[in-house]
C-alpha cells in the first residue's frame, strides 16, 4: 500500500502571535492562503485566512451537511434529543477544503468557525489563559486526513464481529425477553454478531445486575449467546445518579458519599460538587472525574467482573454533561476544557478498561474520537428528513478522521417507521461501517406519540413484519442481512486499510475524485472502497439520479440507466438519451437516471475494482452463511476491468495479493493458505 502524506506545518499559538502569523504568511504558497491576520482579546484569539475554495469539510459528526462552506460552525460537544441541526454530539477541531488546506486546532476548548470569503477561527484560550498549538496541512483531501490521523492518532482496529448486523432495544430487561430475540432471530433466520442489551442493570447504580430476579444466571446467558455467535454489549452512563423524591437505594447512596469525600467526582470552583443542572438528562447528578487514576480504579473495580462474564464492551452513552466553565478536574482542567474534554476522558479510560477485542459504542467525543471506536450517531426519530441528516453525518465525521461510525436503522424514537423508510435504512445500512437496530422504551420521551397498536416501540425485523401485516418482507430483509455478512471479509479488509491510512471506510467522493468538481456537493451517495453507493432517501422512489465520475461502473445488481448527457436541462424536461443494462458497465462523467426498484439501492463496482466475499455453494449475493463471523464458507472475489490490483488480508492474518490483467489472474498468497475462489464480474 502506497502512503502519500500532505505537508504539515505546525505553529505554537502561545508564542508572539505577531511572529506566529508571519512564520504563517511565509508559506502561503505552500498553504494555498493569500493572508493571515491574529488578533487577540482577554479571552479568545481569532485567526483570519484569506483562503479561496469552494468546500469545506470535517469539523466532526455534522447533521445538517457536508460541504460547510458560508456557515457558521462551533466545535462544542452539546447533546440533542433527535433533530440535531447544526448543532453535534462529536464535534473535531479539524477541516479541510478543496483547495488543498487543511487546519487542525489542537484544543479541548470550544472553537468557532466562519466559512465565508475568508476563514474566520475564534479559539477560546484555556483555563490558564494559554492558547494552543495549531496544525496546517497542504496536500489532497486523501493525504491531509492521513496527515491528520498521523498528528492526532490512528484509528484502533475492531474485531471482525463488530461488523456482522448489531441489534438493540431499550426495554429488554429480562433473560426471558433477551431469549426470546434470540430465538426469533433464528426462527426467522435473520443472522446478527452482537446484542446491546441497556435494561441491564438496577437502574441506580448502572453496574449491578437488577436484585428482583429477573437475571437469573447472567454468566449463562452471555454463554448462551456467545454459543449462538453473539456478542454483549452492555449500556453505560458516566453519572452518579439523583433519584426521585421518594426513591432510596442504599448502594448508590454510598457511592455517591464516598465520591464527594474522596474528591472522585467533577467539583465546581468552589468547592462544592458539581451537578448536572436541571432540564437536562439525568439532573442533579454527580460526574465520575475520570482525569484522576484515583477515580478511575474505583469505577472500574465496579465493573471488571463483567468482562469476566464474557461480556465483549460497552454502549458508553452520554458524555455530553459539563455545562459550566466554573467547574475544575483532577487535573486541573476548568469547564472551558472539560466542556468538550469531559467525553474524551470518559471513552478514553473506558477503552483502556476494555483493552484489546472489545468495542465502546459512544456518543458523544471530541479530537482523537478515532482511538477509541466505535461512534454512533445518537438519538433520531423514524422520519424522512432524519434518515437524511444521517448520511449527512456519516459522511462528515468520516471527512474528521473517524472511520468506525453506525446510526439506528430508521431511528429509535417517535411514531414506528413506515415499511418503506426502514427498508430503506436497512439497504443502506448494509453498506455502513456497523450495522445496527435499536428501540427506545414505551413511555419513552416520545411515548406520547408512538404509533404502535401492540404498545412496544419494537423496531426488530420480525416486529415490523407483524406490525405491518407483510410477512415478504422479511425475505427483502434477509437479503440484506444475509449481504452484510456476505460483505464481512470485504469490511474488515477496508477498516484493516482504515487503521494504517486514517482515512473512512464510508467515503465521501471527493477523497477518491478530488480533481472532478461535481462531486463537491455530492452528498446522498458515497464510496465503500470499490463500491459506490447511492441510498435511496426519499418517500416514494423507485429511482433517483447519479452521478458517476469517470471510469467504467458495474452494477452490483440488475438495475435499469437512462443517461443524462445534459443534467440541467434534460432533467428538468425529463428526457431520455440512452438507456442501458446496468449488468454490464456504465461510462462514468456523467449522470443517470437509475432505476433499482424497492428491493434494492444503486451499487455500482468501479471497473478495475474487487471485492471480497464469504458466501455459500450457490456462489450469490444474499446467500445464507449463518451468523458465525469467523472463517469462511466460500471465500469469493469479484474481480472487475481488465486489469487490476487488490490485496487482502483478515482476521487469522492471511494475506493474498490478487492481480489481474486482460481475462488471467495471478493469486500470490503472501501468508497463509486459502482456499478462493475468483470471480469475473
Amino acid at each position: 500500500m502506497v502512503i502519500f502524506m500532505a505537508r504539515v506545518y505546525k505553529f505554537d499559538l502561545k508564542k508572539n502571535l505577531d511572529i506566529i502569523a508571519s512564520e504563517i504568511y511565509n508559506q502561503k504558497e505552500n498553504l494555498s492562503i493569500n493572508n493571515v491576520t491574529i488578533s487577540e482579546d482577554e479571552n479568545f484569539c481569532t485567526v483570519v485566512l484569506s483562503h479561496s475554495c469552494g468546500a469545506v469539510y470535517g469539523l466532526g459528526e455534522r447533521f445538517d451537511r457536508v460541504n460547510q462552506k458560508n456557515s457558521t460552525v462551533k466545535a462544542e460537544v452539546t447533546e440533542q434529543f433527535c433533530n440535531q441541526g447544526s448543532i453535534s454530539y462529536c464535534p473535531i477541531p479539524f477541516f479541510f477544503t478543496d483547495n488543498k488546506l487543511g487546519v487542525f486546532i489542537d484544543t479541548f476548548t470550544v472553537t468557532e468557525y466562519k466559512f465565508g470569503d475568508t476563514i474566520s477561527i475564534k479559539i477560546t484560550k484555556d483555563s490558564k489563559g494559554q492558547l494552543p498549538v495549531v496544525y496546517f496541512f497542504h496536500g489532497e483531501p486523501k493525504e491531509i486526513l492521513t496527515a491528520f490521523s498521523e498528528v492526532s492518532g490512528k484509528p484502533t482496529m475492531i474485531p471482525k464481529w463488530s461488523f456482522g448486523p448489531w441489534m438493540s432495544a431499550n426495554r429488554w430487561s429480562t433473560e426471558k425477553e433477551i431469549k426470546t430475540q434470540l430465538d426469533c432471530m433464528k426462527k426467522y433466520k435473520m443472522p446478527h454478531s452482537v446484542m446491546v442489551i441497556e435494561a441491564w442493570s438496577d437502574e441506580a447504580t448502572f453496574y449491578r445486575f437488577n436484585e428482583h430476579g429477573e437475571w437469573e444466571d447472567p454468566e449463562g446467558l452471555v454463554k448462551l449467546l456467545s454459543d449462538n455467535d453473539v456478542h454483549v454489549i452492555l449500556w453505560q452512563i458516566p453519572v452518579l445518579k439523583r433519584l426521585e423524591k421518594d426513591e432510596r437505594h442504599a448502594v448508590l447512596e454510598q457511592d455517591r458519599d464516598y465520591a464527594i469525600k474522596h474528591k472522585l467526582c467533577i467539583f465546581n470552583t468552589d468547592g462544592t460538587p458539581y451537578t448536572i443542572p436541571e432540564d437536562h438528562w439525568f439532573a442533579g447528578s454527580l460526574l465520575p472525574d475520570f482525569t484522576n487514576p484515583e477515580a478511575v480504579d474505583w469505577w472500574f473495580e465496579k465493573r471488571k467482573y463483567l468482562l469476566t462474564l464474557g461480556v465483549d464492551g460497552f454502549k458508553t452513552d452520554g458524555g455530553e454533561f459539563i455545562l459550566s466553565d466554573d467547574v475544575v478536574a483532577a487535573n486541573g482542567c476548568t469547564g472551558l476544557e472539560m466542556r468538550n474534554g469531559y467525553a474524551a476522558s470518559y471513552v478514553e479510560a473506558y477503552s483502556n478498561f476494555v483493552g484489546k477485542d472489545r468495542v465502546l459504542f459512544s456518543r458523544a467525543g471530541y479530537k482523537g474520537q478515532q482511538k477509541y471506536p466505535i461512534q454512533w450517531a445518537g438519538d433520531q426519530m423514524s422520519t424522512w428528513e432524519e434518515f437524511q441528516h444521517i448520511l449527512s453525518a456519516g459522511l462528515s465525521i468520516g471527512l474528521s478522521g473517524v472511520p468506525f461510525w453506525s446510526f439506528d436503522i430508521a431511528g429509535f424514537a417517535g411514531p414506528m417507521p413506515s415499511l418503506e423508510l426502514y427498508e430503506r435504512a436497512t439497504q443502506m445500512s448494509v453498506f455502513a461501517p456497523v450495522m445496527q437496530w435499536h428501540s427506545e422504551p414505551v413511555g419513552g420521551q416520545y411515548s406520547d406519540i408512538l404509533s404502535t397498536t401492540q404498545g412496544v416501540n419494537d423496531r426488530s425485523p420480525w416486529n415490523m413484519s407483524l406490525l405491518y401485516g407483510e410477512e415478504e418482507v422479511l425475505d427483502r430483509l434477509r437479503f440484506h442481512y444475509n449481504l452484510r455478512m456476505n460483505l464481512l471479509p470485504y469490511l474488515y479488509n477496508l477498516a484493516f486499510d482504515s487503521t494504517v491510512t486514517g482515512l473512512p471506510i464510508m467515503k465521501h467522493l471527493i477523497l477518491e475524485y478530488p480533481e472532478d468538481e461535481r462531486v463537491q456537493n455530492i452528498e446522498d451517495c458515497y464510496m465503500l472502497g470499490d463500491i459506490l453507493v447511492a441510498p435511496i432517501l426519499e418517500e416514494g422512489r423507485m429511482e433517483r439520479e447519479i452521478y458517476l465520475p469517470e471510469g467504467h461502473w458495474i452494477g452490483l445488481w440488475p438495475m435499469e440507466a437512462e443517461l443524462v448527457e445534459d443534467k440541467e436541462n434534460a432533467l428538468s424536461k425529463g428526457q431520455i438519451n440512452k438507456r442501458e443494462d446496468v449488468t454490464v458497465r456504465l461510462e462514468g462523467g456523467s449522470y443517470y437516471r437509475i432505476k433499482s426498484g424497492r428491493d434494492r439501492i444503486p451499487a455500482f463496482i468501479r471497473e478495475g475494482g474487487c471485492i471480497a466475499l464469504n458466501l455459500n455453494d450457490t456462489l450469490q449475493l444474499g446467500s445464507d452463511v449463518g451468523s458465525k463471523t469467523s472463517g469462511y464458507n466460500k471465500l469469493c472475489f469479484y474481480i472487475t476491468g481488465p486489469e487490476g490490483e487488490y490485496h487482502f488480508r483478515d482476521e487469522e492474518k492471511n494475506e493474498v495479493l490478487i492481480r489481474w490483467r486482460n481475462g488471467s489472474y495471478q493469486v500470490e498468497q503472501i501468508a497463509g493458505r486459502l482456499d478462493i475462489q475468483i470471480i469475473e464480474k
